[in-house]
């Protein structure tokens, strides 16, 4: 049998319906014993890698209905003068602090929120 290059088969691919790609890719499995459980299963272990961060960013995704309250928390979160904090408030997806424990951005988390504030823990 002749060797069927790279391109050849994307080519061949191309002229597949979805039927015909299906039964392909069930052929394929059948024939090398691919299981795609125990692909879902190998990935599970990243998942669990992406739960135990350490580091987060407090991000201030609207100021909400009160706005002078939020200037003012973010004031004494971040120690901005007050034309930087109304800048930094007015700003979409605002990075409040970075790279901070999870214990202080919760809490800065909450100041905001009380002051009327959408917040986001990355």
């Amino acid at each position: 049998m002749a060797k069927l290059t790279k391109e050849a088969f994307v080519e061949a691919l191309k002229e597949m319906t979805l039927l015909e790609i299906k039964e392909l890719v069930d052929g394929l499995k059948e024939e090398f014993g691919i299981d795609p459980t125990a692909m879902a299963v190998a990935a599970a272990p990243a998942a669990a890698e992406a739960e135990e961060k350490t580091e987060f960013t407090v991000v201030l995704k609207n100021f909400g209905t009160n706005k002078i309250a939020v200037i003012k928390v973010a004031r004494e979160i971040t120690g901005l003068g007050l034309a930087d904090a109304k800048g930094l408030v007015e700003t979409p997806d605002a990075v409040i602090k970075e790279n901070i424990k999870k214990e202080d951005a919760e809490k800065i988390k909450a100041q905001l929120e009380e002051a009327g504030a959408t917040v986001e823990l990355k």
